[in-house]
């Protein structure tokens, strides 16, 4: 990633910065909670669920819709993301109910 590349996604995300939101990665890995800070190599997140999906039969996506019916059950107070292993952020309240 070039400089060039780096302040514009940290710019794109520094408008989330305090805001409650789901981070999905490369891994198996789905992160939902409030977005602390955004810089070139970390996302960093507070009051977190961070779940691995191989604990679970169902998806993503029915995991971040049942977060958003029930409340997130943050098992982290502060996580630290490498940004080169997320695929997408979106607000919480962003994601469409089905």
């Amino acid at each position: 990633m070039n400089e060039g590349e780096a302040t514009g996604r940290r710019e794109g995300w520094s408008g989330l910065v305090g805001s409650r939101v789901v981070v999905d990665t490369d891994s198996s890995f789905v992160y939902i909670g409030t977005l602390e800070s955004a810089g070139d190599r970390f996302l960093t997140l507070v009051d977190v669920d961070v779940h691995d999906m191989h604990d679970s039969r169902g998806t993503k996506e029915i995991y971040t819709l049942e977060a958003l019916k029930l409340g997130v059950r943050a098992n982290r107070k502060r996580v630290h993301l490498l940004v080169g292993r997320v695929v997408s952020i979106s607000l919480l309240e962003d994601v469409i109910r089905y």
